[in-house]
């Protein structure tokens, strides 16, 4: 009776040992060695904080992609998307930001799970050890011995309210590993964050230098550009400074014929001398009033008469856009003051209307 009460104390008392160490170890707060710079709480602040710049990043892209869609100016819309794809970096970034606060978060979590962990399973590990001993114990030799019988039937009754106990406590052990294996899990999930995040950065990057490629042989497309323009327009002042002095020289000359043309002429000797201061007949009124005046060609009108143009001289004349080959015709009634080759012009054709 007494080597009965001494094995069923011996099991009372591993498992009182257990179980001591099982509600020590849920006592355990999560202050790590290395960790005390930072606490859980300010890494879950960091984390808020990434998650909240990253919202605000996809916003501001989103919201300048819509401008630089909408925007006219291709300068305007090239600064846009540059802008755009900067904001899209810096969501790349705070993605970044919020992958690394995860993983530090899930690694504390790990750390603080394993030292939990082996401290539940250290004392199941002596109780199961012990158990094991005593199922060891050869069956031959409890029929030798005396009391043996009695002492195993005496075991199995204290091992019957023992083992509702170990079973509480191995549910535990198992809550554990399976939090164990969902850490696990997570940290996979927010080290496969971490990498999209990065991949993402250096895609945005890429398309960045991509646009500043363009914007740089833009620029120096628009300078050649403006330097032929430039050469451009000065040809075309000097073709028009050329026309317009040769409509001076016409006007001039025309101005001069006119004139000559008022000029009475010297008077034919009047076969009557007393009929010498009758007054000499009238000029025909045919340039008392304008003639009617119509376009030459049917078209669109470019340039109005006085009007500016874009080399910067006051047009005399007006500009019509027709169709190719159009019928040109004389507006009224006039003179050809010039008709033929001038300079680079081609064929002329200038007419008097008077």
């Amino acid at each position: 009776m007494t080597r009965n009460l001494l094995i069923a104390g011996g099991v009372a008392a591993l498992i009182a040992f257990a179980s001591a160490r099982l509600v020590a170890a849920d006592g355990d707060a999560l202050v790590l060695p290395g960790t005390a710079g930072t606490s859980l709480t300010q890494e879950q602040q960091a984390l808020k904080d990434a998650r909240r710049q990253s919202d605000e990043a996809r916003d501001r892209a989103a919201r300048l992609a819509q401008q630089a869609s909408a925007a006219r100016d291709a300068a305007e819309q090239a600064r846009r998307r540059a802008a755009a794809v900067a904001a899209r970096i810096q969501q790349a970034e705070a993605d970044i930001q919020a992958a690394q606060a995860r993983i530090a978060i899930i690694a504390r979590l790990q750390r603080a799970q394993a030292k939990r962990l082996a401290a539940r399973q250290e004392p199941v590990v002596r109780l199961t050890a012990a158990l094991q001993m005593m199922a060891r114990r050869p069956l031959a030799l409890a029929l030798v011995q005396p009391g043996s019988i009695s002492d195993a039937v005496h075991l199995r009754a204290v091992l019957g309210q023992i083992l509702p106990v170990i079973e509480q406590r191995t549910a535990g052990l198992r809550a554990e590993l399976a939090r164990s294996r969902a850490l696990r899990a997570t940290a996979q999930q927010a080290s496969d964050a971490l990498a999209q995040a990065q991949q993402d950065r250096r895609a945005q990057r890429a398309e960045l230098a991509g646009l500043e490629t363009q914007k740089r042989l833009a620029a120096r497309d628009y300078r050649a550009n403006a330097g032929m323009e430039s050469e451009r327009a000065l040809a075309l002042g000097e073709r028009a400074r050329d026309i317009v002095d040769l409509m001076d020289r016409l006007e001039a000359a025309g101005d001069l014929r006119e004139r000559l043309t008022a000029l009475s002429g010297p008077l034919p000797r009047p076969a009557r001398p007393d009929k010498a201061g009758a007054a000499p007949p009238e000029r025909d009124a045919m340039a008392s009033g304008p003639p009617p005046y119509r376009l030459p060609v049917v078209g669109q009108l470019v340039t109005g008469l006085g009007e500016v143009n874009d080399s910067g001289v006051r047009a005399r004349g007006l500009t019509l856009a027709v169709q190719p080959s159009a019928q040109a015709i004389a507006p009224t009634a006039g003179r050809v003051a010039f008709a033929g080759p001038y300079r680079d012009y081609g064929q002329i054709l200038i007419i008097d209307h008077g």
